[in-house]
């Protein structure tokens, strides 16, 4: 089992109330009360080494006792408390503010009230400590040693060296105000009755010199301190705004759309290129999979996002064949860490490339954001990397007697499952047993077929009848293959893979939503599929479930085996509105915005798959990643999916045809983004008004139809 790709124990051991802010790839987890315990999965982190591990406010020797601590903005926290004691008739009266905020590194401004008539004196003792620790380390609850160092710099300051892996990392704390002392800053100070006292820390971490403004640009006008909140207001500003009837609906999408912003990180060298990270706080990396589904789960809102991070994908793809980190040529990767001790699970290195549908997910995307007006220059620089990708694909599925596109681990510490399903026991038969590798998953056979497909159309624009042909009949053959072989006849749905000796892995699972999504499933197979998806046993109420609970492996609170990602859920209601099964995806849609109302307006990671008839309201998951960015993006696509919205400006159309849930009533979007253009949509039920469609974009009332019907294959052939 590989900790560092699973649920982990990182978040449950944060505690109650603990709070997470981030930015960039910078980020702090700490208590209700503000304070950081190096014992739990607490820290002010940096490129994925903790560089803080012990962050303590004593007043008199006593700890704060929280009235409340919540992030206030995704970089912004606010703590306020009170100095505990066992006689609150005489400490009640001191109240205690830490503003604390990441903007290059972490400030922190402590300000304390003395709402007495008496004066109050008091010793101030900030407790620091730091350990240089791995991330992956202080989520799997490890401590290691490290050759870390504390020197005093003078008044007002501390600094903590050490060297890890061969880098040279430094943290320095530094407060005018303060007086170092054994571990940490020390403030004496008398307030007056009514009295204010207030003192700012500010935190600095490097890694071989260099400090998390190295990361993007800082600005020279407004200087690092304003850059989070430049960044977020631009953001706000950039994206489409959405009033709607249905207060729940709205507010998952407001807090969809701020999670989202928050989880970019940007290009150093680039400031216009954004990747989108896969979670906070343990995820704040840019992943394969989970970044290019998190892009198009966010399309409506700002495309840019998805053509970021396929072109740093593209940048980043294997070159060379390298078991320890499961690089091949053409490859794409897993996730990048930047951690200065890269795990064993990564190879040793700061990258892994440990994922099967990685690949055809890029290729798909790209794919797809042509019909969102990526051509020219931008398209011919993303073509060689394209057709790397599908050569890696290629030369994989040779090995398939099928052509299906499998995967085994090449290095005994890599993920043993590298599907999106990737911890240990997420491949089980139906009597439990565990899948073994080689394994072809059933949704990533689909994510293939639209790779080929987006091959086809690509060559299809440029005239290139032959590659067009080859992309297409590969495509063909891929499905007819898949439909024969993954069809559970006795069963009514798709095995959830095909392992090495050609048996069925016959799990009722929720990935074939996704080949739903792909259009890889035969139209009259669709039926029963979409049956099985929404079956007691599958659907909860608040959404459909990894694993049927007839399985034998079913378990509501695991992290792959009967839980309910709203990603996840989303790419099903995508695949059921694909196929004309509205009703099924109005459910899962309602349902899913339903939860978010529970769950503060976010949707998680994950939540429990337990039903909702027994439990109304929904159980949430101890270590899920919140926020977390398909989850958050998850929202704005059942919006998308709701409109049947769908530009293909290759051919210079928009599709639309709503079919909005009633409850939701009138929904108002405004500055969505169609190619260089904005356009504003109003939408209730089945009708619908456009405004501001360019010129030369025919606006279609209707479904755009699959992409293998938009090849002329017929009028290719001679």
């Amino acid at each position: 089992m590989v900790s560092a790709w699973t649920s982990g124990v990182g978040a449950q051991l944060a505690g109650p109330g603990a709070v997470t802010i981030l930015h960039g790839t910078t980020f702090a987890l700490a208590a209700a009360n503000g304070d950081m315990d190096g014992t739990r999965p607490h820290g002010f982190f940096f490129r994925d080494t903790r560089f803080i591990s012990g962050w303590r406010l004593r007043i008199n020797g006593k700890d704060m006792e929280p009235l409340v601590g919540t992030a206030i903005e995704p970089y912004k926290a606010m703590f306020v408390g009170r100095v505990a004691g066992s006689s609150l008739e005489n400490e009640s009266h001191v109240l205690v503010e830490r503003h604390r905020s990441l903007n290059g590194g972490l400030k922190e401004r402590i300000v304390i009230h003395n709402y007495s008539k008496a004066e109050f004196a008091a010793t101030i003792f900030l407790e620091v400590a730091a350990d240089f620790a791995d991330l992956f380390d202080v989520k799997a609850g490890i401590r290691r040693s490290t050759n870390g160092s504390l020197s005093h710099t003078g008044h007002g300051g501390l600094e903590f060296t050490g060297t890890v892996g061969g880098h040279r990392l430094a943290v320095g704390i530094r407060d005018e105000h303060a007086m170092p002392s054994a571990g940490g800053l020390e403030y004496d100070m008398v307030l007056a009755p009514q009295g204010e006292w207030s003192t700012e820390v500010v935190v600095d971490p490097s890694i071989d010199g260099q400090g998390p403004g190295d990361d993007a640009p800082m600005g020279q006008a407004a200087g690092a301190v304003d850059l989070p909140a430049m960044r977020q207001q631009a953001w706000k500003e950039r994206v489409p705004t959405a009033e709607i009837q249905d207060r729940g609906v709205g507010e998952a999408l407001q807090t969809g759309r701020g999670d989202l912003g928050s989880l970019r990180i940007f290009d150093p060298e680039d400031e216009e290129r954004v990747v989108v990270a896969a979670g906070a706080p343990w995820f704040m990396a840019l992943f394969g999979r989970d970044s290019l589904l998190a892009s198009f789960l966010s399309l409506s809102v700002d495309p840019s996002l998805a053509l970021g991070t396929i072109q740093t994908l593209a940048e980043r793809q294997g070159r060379e064949t390298n078991p320890p980190t499961e690089e091949e040529p053409g490859k794409i990767l897993h996730e990048v860490r930047m951690g200065s001790s890269p795990s064993k699970e990564l190879g040793g290195t700061g990258a892994y490339f440990g994922s099967v549908d990685s690949t055809p997910l890029f290729v798909t995307m790209a794919g797809e954001m042509t019909r969102w007006g990526v051509g020219g220059q931008t398209l011919e620089r993303l073509m060689p990397s394209m057709d790397k990708a599908l050569g890696w694909i290629e030369r994989t599925t040779a090995k398939d007697p099928h052509g299906f596109l499998t995967y085994q681990r090449s290095t005994p510490t890599g993920l043993a499952n590298q599907g999106w399903k990737d911890s240990w026991d997420g491949v089980t038969f139906a009597d439990g047993s565990i899948a073994e590798a080689p394994l072809a998953l059933c949704e990533v056979q689909g994510y293939v077929y639209t790779a080929y497909l987006a091959r086809a159309l690509i060559a299809q624009q440029s005239n290139d009848t032959t590659l067009m042909l080859k992309y297409a009949a590969k495509a063909q053959r891929l499905k007819e293959a898949f439909n024969e072989k993954f069809w559970l006849s006795d069963r009514g749905y798709l095995a959830l893979a095909i392992d090495g000796d050609q048996r069925q892995v016959d799990s009722c699972a929720s990935n074939m939503g996704h080949s739903l999504w792909s259009g890889i499933v035969d139209s009259a197979l669709a039926p029963q599929v979409a049956k099985a998806l929404m079956t007691r046993d599958m659907f909860t109420g608040w959404g459909v479930r990894t694993l049927s609970s007839k399985m034998k492996a079913y378990n509501p609170a695991s992290y792959h085996n009967g839980s309910v990602w709203p990603h996840d859920n989303a790419l099903i209601a995508g695949g059921l509105m694909r196929y004309g099964f509205v009703e099924e995806s109005q459910r899962i849609a309602t349902a899913l915005m339903q939860a978010a109302g529970f769950l503060n307006g976010r949707l998680p990671e994950l939540f429990c798959g337990l039903d909702r008839g027994s439990h109304p309201v929904p159980v949430p998951y101890p270590t899920s990643c919140s926020p977390q960015a398909w989850a958050a993006a998850a929202p704005m696509h059942l919006l998308r999916i709701m409109l049947r919205f769908d530009p293909v400006l290759t051919e210079g159309k928009l599709f639309i045809d709503p079919v909005l849930p009633a409850e939701w009533g009138e929904v108002h979007l405004r500055n969505i983004s169609v190619g260089k253009d904005k356009i504003n949509i109003t939408a209730n039920g089945t009708r619908f008004r456009i405004e501001g469609a360019p010129a030369g974009l025919e606006v279609v009332h209707g479904l755009r139809g699959p992409l293998a019907d938009m090849l002329d294959v017929t009028a290719a052939r001679p």
